[in-house]
């Protein structure tokens, strides 16, 4: 079943405010209800996207990153020559 666009960037739009709301009361790390808050914000983008594609064949600049993945593909781009040795003046 497809959703409308419009309902879909409703519905993120909401869970881009809830996620506000839950990091402004953040009760420290790791704080569940904003763990809560990142993944429906994730999950209402992943619907919004996918409905706009099937409406008019059309996405966002925007992508869902898996942080793990990220972190391992960074390290494995690394090279050592890549890397430079920054001195202080102090």
């Amino acid at each position: 079943m497809s959703i409308d666009p419009r309902v879909a960037l409703q519905s993120l739009t909401t869970a881009l405010e809830e996620h506000l709301i839950a990091a402004s009361a953040r009760r420290g790390e790791g704080d569940p209800t904003v763990e809560a808050a990142f993944f429906a914000v994730a999950d209402a983008f992943e619907v919004y996207d996918d409905s706009l594609y099937e409406a008019y064949g059309e996405v966002t600049p925007l992508e869902v990153i898996d942080e793990v993945e990220d972190d391992e593909d960074d390290r494995e781009d690394v090279d050592d020559d890549d890397l430079e040795i920054v001195e202080s003046d102090s």
